[in-house]
């Protein structure tokens, strides 16, 4: 059995340490400093924000911090903002991006496939001059995930998969998502909002915290006919992603909510098992976007694992 991640409750990293002048005949022990990754080479006056033509798309990113890339792929009908409480990553220069269709990024039409998706992320890394990163994906940006590394697995020094899966879509699942892309093109990508919620937040949460309800809302209502049909049909018919499993070679550590029902924990003990060496964290009273749901927690795992990747 796998080594399980402990799951903190909260992001215990200091960046200073308290203290005044010290005696000059008996200095005071200096605690030994948090190791951190070596800053990487990035894109020559990268900005905070902005937008990159990739692959006939164009895509919108939000960066923040300092250090090595670490590139953050959100999951179907949302955007970067998904993010929005996981930016602060010690060490790191975290940077989210809105696939083709959603947020603030363009679509040139309502096609679209996971793979397609990989092939703009990694022409994203290119146009970023981002040779070589951490990349974390959730649901069906961990789908875009898998087939980025086996697109080009030289690319990566670790990866996380967020409340995802490599499973291909059985029968029922594929129907449901090519209904939710006829419902947008029917009612409106609004009208989507009152059936993800549900899957998205635990009932908790939803009842307790309308301020989350209210930003995954807006994230759902901003996207495009073109990302909400093209990703929902994208879901449907995506490529069974197993067999990319046991190639990764590459750091991986697999984050997922405790009550996620999408995504159940089945999965991730499937993916885990799949994975040489992965480690599995799961985020107690979390469901599918754990990683905004309970962000301090999902903070915690990820910078505790991120120690470890060189």
């Amino acid at each position: 059995m796998k080594k399980m991640l402990p799951i903190l409750s909260a992001l215990l990293v200091s960046t200073a340490f308290a203290g005044g002048a010290q005696p000059p005949m008996a200095p005071m022990p200096m605690p030994m400093p948090m190791p951190m990754p070596a800053a990487a080479p990035m894109a020559p006056g990268m900005a905070d924000r902005g937008t990159v033509n990739v692959n006939g798309a164009t895509v919108f990113y939000k960066a923040q911090g300092q250090g090595q890339p670490l590139l953050l792929i959100h999951g179907y009908p949302l955007s970067g903002e998904l993010f929005k409480n996981n930016r602060v990553i010690p060490g790191y220069r975290v940077i989210t991006v809105d696939l083709p269709g959603f947020g603030m990024s363009t679509a040139p039409s309502r096609d679209a496939s996971i793979e397609n998706y990989a092939r703009t992320m990694v022409g994203f890394m290119d146009a970023m001059k981002i040779d070589k990163a951490v990349v974390g994906g959730m649901s069906m940006g961990g789908m875009t995930l898998l087939q980025m590394y086996k697109l080009a697995p030289e690319r990566f020094k670790g990866l996380i998969f967020i409340d995802t899966t490599a499973d291909p879509a059985g029968v029922a699942e594929a129907a449901t998502w090519r209904g939710q892309a006829q419902q947008a093109e029917q009612m409106g990508v609004a009208s989507l909002v009152p059936g993800l919620l549900p899957r998205m937040l635990t009932g908790e949460s939803r009842m307790k915290m309308p301020n989350q309800v209210e930003h995954l809302s807006n994230i759902v209502k901003g996207a495009s006919l073109n990302g909400a049909i093209g990703g929902g049909n994208a879901l449907a018919a995506r490529p069974d992603a197993n067999p990319i499993l046991p190639t990764i070679k590459v750091p991986t550590l697999l984050v997922f909510g405790a009550e996620d029902n999408v995504t159940p924990t089945e999965l991730a003990m499937k993916m885990q098992k799949g994975i040489a060496g992965s480690k599995l964290a799961l985020i107690p009273g979390a469901g599918h976007a754990a990683v905004f749901e309970k962000a301090a927690a999902a903070n915690a795992a990820m910078v505790e694992w991120l120690r470890t990747v060189r």
